[in-house]
């Protein structure tokens, strides 16, 4: 028990916590910055290496050479390693985070890391902020394998990877916050913002101790204060269109590179290959001041005013990025954005001189970095705190807000959407609002599927109390409470263990001791909240293996969640997620009867099928006999979904034939039968509605065996009303049955044409008992199904394993004493136990060898629903044999 204890607690310690996530933000912080800091230094030394070379080396010869060579190593160890390395790396990253399947590992990290040192060492014209991103996402992912937590705190370290990657390449700690919530996870939690900050903040401080801090601008050793005034307000508005619509156009024309290479047929080496010798040979033409990038960038922000200059530098920047990132190459476009926006807000800032008596080109420099920055990216916050984080000057706040808004509005409209997204769409993946909340898991939480009535055992129950309850019950595990509070779990390999244990085979010689609960149970069970989403529960379940988890607020017990909740929601979802919420409208109701509202309750049919409709009458009556009821019979018509159901002409000349058989009928039986005719989108969602609406007691349906649906135990229909009606179900299988004497022309909503071929029997019942409250609702019904047979026998029978010599005959007892109290009961009723292994084959085989006609089985709505994967014994039992089967479900809480 100890070891049990010791183990039960650990796994409570390893779920995800805000103090495991603080922890694992805080190390993600300095793996990062170590990564961005080797990027940095590695790229940097190759770089320098390549424009000293040019000196011993004519530039035309190496430059190509060199560009050619290291593009076709980098895309060769990419190509062989890890494909997704490619590109930027901040799409892959947004992929994951959405719940796409592209890798993101330590393997990765790492191809990415090495190959980004190799391409800009190389000389073709991207940034490492975008590679720095991508591998702190992916050192992130690699650490969150180490860790068992749940995909939501997974995709939340992740994002904070990606946010300490960029925070350690601008040494920007609060736009790497931002970059995750504007861009990548789009999440204001506080779990979200809380690891995002720590590991933000630990990249910029670490990656700056560390000597990564290249791309602040030490602007006191510059001796500069950004100047502004009013007037110069309509400079940096053109400045802000002008870096909107050049930032469209260079969306624009990464998407067409990118094409144009696709259309080439290469492979990656060879595409990269191609890129660095065109970007050689470029660089070789252009003055030696252009090898060196992050140089070009701060000279264009310190430079006096060099039109000439600005302009080759836009233009030669503009195409080389192009051709770079087309290829595929693992490189960013961060950096080249910010040496676009300077060059272009240099050109703008010389002009804005002539006409105004100011002199301030370094200002224009610096907020049409930020402009083309926002343009590209489509990030105006983190666009605008980027480059007040490298410059620390507050009067260069306001032009930098009017230049980056100005560019997102514009190429907004320009070009519409994300240029990740476009990026990804090249790919064949589109990102949706489904998939990035996870559809069905993220959406829905354990208060949305849990089971509000739980079955529970007390912590002073003894164990030979307990045992009867688990022989009486589908359940494997019982939650324990005392004085309503959790307090622990049991299940039946406790129980099995205990017995079977040395400390409980008693001496007979001293009188039996009692063994409670309380000292076998698991204590401190694993719990879930209701607000926790089904990601985190299915989690949990698959982790720890166990098949059920409590739902509790505090220690108050207020549902339970099993797997068989999570894969119900999931063939809902997969069944009608394709339908919009927006077409879902209710019926709508287009013909009724009405007879006299002299019963007691209400039962309803919907009427389907004209082969089986009498039969499912009959019956009807004689419960509405029985229990003083009257019937209520629905005829549903099916239209579009793209039509609603008050705006659509149908024809009900069919479903009111159909309707006055049954008047005629009923009218015989002398019994107050109501009909109506439905428009609907969905036959159970107007079966609901007509529940709802008339206070029906009792839902009457047949089904047809089988189904082929797939998620889908007796079919949408049926399962929709097993799980969500609240009156009492009962659901009937026919045996085989002669032609009934409604027109067959009448249109079928969801039972299939059946072949009639004999009469049907109800003279042989076989009931079989679990003793649950359904088992009690099934007993209840069958005096007045029983009345439909000639002398009929009814035997009651619960199955016991082989193993149990002694079977407990309390529950057949009381279902005899029951039924015999009924004195309108003329049956020969007997109570046999069955033996079996299995309870489906155990019942299949006596009814075969027994000849019975009728099957009733009393079930929950989790028994019915219980999916295949442990067996489904009603539908087991419904579809091996070729008698009547009726299974019923009481009425739930709604």
């Amino acid at each position: 028990m100890g070891l049990s204890i010791l183990t039960q607690r650990l796994r409570i310690w390893l779920q995800p916590t805000r103090g495991l996530a603080i922890a694992e933000a805080c190390i993600i912080g300095l793996v990062a910055a170590f990564g961005a800091v080797c990027l940095k230094m590695g790229s940097g030394w190759l770089g320098t290496w390549r424009v000293q070379t040019t000196q011993i080396v004519p530039a035309w010869l190496l430059l190509p050479t060199i560009g050619m060579s290291f593009g076709f190593i980098a895309g060769y160890l990419v190509n062989r390693f890890a494909p997704e390395a490619s590109g930027s790396g901040i799409p892959q990253v947004k992929a994951t985070l959405a719940n796409v399947p592209i890798r993101l590992s330590w393997q990765v990290a790492i191809i990415k890391l090495v190959t980004a040192i190799i391409t800009l060492g190389s000389g073709l014209s991207l940034g490492r902020q975008g590679p720095t991103v991508h591998v702190g996402a992916g050192l992130a992912a690699g650490m969150s394998n180490w860790v068992p937590t749940s995909p939501d705190h997974r995709r939340q370290m992740i994002a904070a990877g990606a946010g300490a990657g960029l925070a350690a390449a601008f040494n920007a700690p609060i736009a790497g916050v931002l970059f995750i919530v504007e861009e990548l996870l789009q999440d204001l939690s506080g779990l979200t913002l809380g690891t995002a900050i720590i590991a933000s903040f630990i990249g910029g401080v670490v990656s700056r101790l560390l000597g990564g801090g290249s791309l602040q601008l030490n602007l006191e050793l510059l001796q500069y204060s950004s100047n502004f005034s009013l007037p110069e307000i309509p400079f940096f508005l053109v400045l802000g269109i002008l870096a909107g619509l050049l930032g469209a156009l260079f969306n624009r024309g990464i998407i067409t590179s990118i094409k144009i290479y696709q259309n080439l047929h290469l492979s990656l080496p060879l595409k990269m290959a191609i890129a660095g010798c065109i970007s050689g040979l470029v660089v070789a033409i252009l003055p030696e001041s252009f090898r060196n990038y992050a140089g070009l960038r701060e000279y264009m922000i310190i430079s006096e005013a060099n039109i000439p200059f600005a302009a080759i530098a836009f233009l030669s920047q503009f195409l080389l990025t192009l051709i770079a990132f087309g290829s595929g190459a693992p490189g960013g476009l961060f950096a080249p954005s910010l040496i676009l926006g300077s060059c272009l807000g240099h050109l703008v800032g010389v002009s804005a001189s002539y006409f105004l008596a100011v002199d301030s080109p370094t200002t224009y420099a610096l907020a049409g970095m930020g402009g083309f920055f926002c343009a590209v990216s489509k990030v105006p916050i983190t666009a605008i705190v980027i480059v007040f984080e490298m410059t620390t000057d507050f009067n260069l706040v306001l032009p930098l807000m009017i230049v980056s808004v100005a560019a997102y509005l514009v190429s907004d409209k320009v070009i519409p959407g994300s240029l990740y997204d476009k990026l990804l769409q090249l790919k064949g993946i589109t990102i949706t609002k489904a998939v990035s909340n996870e559809g069905i898991l993220g959406k829905l939480t354990a208060n949305d599927v849990m089971q509000h009535r739980v079955e529970t055992l007390d912590a002073d129950m003894t164990l030979e109390a307990a045992m009867q309850v688990f022989s009486r019950s589908h359940h494997r595990g019982f939650p324990v409470v005392e004085e309503g509070k959790l307090v622990g779990m049991i299940t039946q390999s406790d129980l099995v263990t205990k017995r079977d244990s040395d400390s409980y085979i008693l001496d007979q010689s001293q009188p039996p001791q009692k063994v409670l609960l309380r000292s076998i149970m698991q204590p401190s069970p694993m719990t879930v909240q209701p607000k926790d989403n089904l990601s985190h529960v299915l989690y949990l379940l698959d982790r720890y293996q166990i098949s059920r988890l409590p739902v509790v607020e505090g220690r108050k017990l207020i549902g339970i969640i099993t797997r068989a909740d999570i894969i119900r929601a999931q063939a809902e979802h997969l069944n009608h997620g394709n339908v919009s919420k927006a077409h879902r409208e209710p019926s709508y109701l287009v013909y009724q009867t009405r007879s006299p509202n002299i019963g007691r309750g209400r039962l309803l049919i919907p009427i389907a099928n004209p082969h089986t409709a009498a039969i499912l009458l009959e019956m009807a009556a004689a419960i509405a006999r029985d229990r003083h009821y009257e019937i209520e019979c629905v005829q549903i018509i099916l239209v579009s979904r793209h039509t609603s159901p008050s705006e659509t002409p149908v024809k009900t000349v069919h479903s009111r034939r159909l309707l006055r058989q049954a008047e005629v009928l009923a009218k015989k039986w002398k019994i107050p039968l109501h009909t109506q005719i439905r428009v609907a989108h969905d036959p159970a969602q107007a079966i609901l509605e007509t529940i709802n609406e008339r206070h029906i007691n009792l839902i009457l349906m047949g089904w047809k065996g089988q189904t082929s649906t797939p998620g889908r135990i007796f079919g949408n229909v049926v399962d929709t009303i097993i799980r969500q009606a609240t009156c009492d179900v009962m659901l009937v299988k026919l045996g085989k049955i002669s032609p009934s004497p409604f027109p067959p022309s009448v249109e079928l909503l969801s039972e299939p044409q059946l072949t009639p071929s004999t009469s049907p029997q109800f003279n042989r019942w076989l009931v079989t008992m679990a003793g649950g409250p359904n088992a009690t609702a099934a007993i209840k019904l069958l005096p007045a199904l029983a009345s439909l047979g000639e002398h009929p026998y009814i035997r009651l029978t619960q199955v016991f394993k082989p193993s149990q010599l002694q079977p407990d005959m309390t529950v057949l007892e009381q279902a005899i004493r029951v039924l015999m109290g009924r004195r309108q009961l003329s049956s020969h009723v007997v109570a046999i136990p069955l033996q079996a292994d299995s309870v489906a084959e155990g019942v299949i085989n006596l009814v075969k060898d027994d000849d019975y006609d009728v099957v009733v089985l009393g079930a929950s709505r989790e028994g019915l629903l219980q999916q295949a994967v442990q067996g489904n014994i009603p539908e087991a039992i419904a579809s091996g044999v070729d008698c009547t089967v009726i299974l019923v479900r009481g009425a739930i809480s709604s």
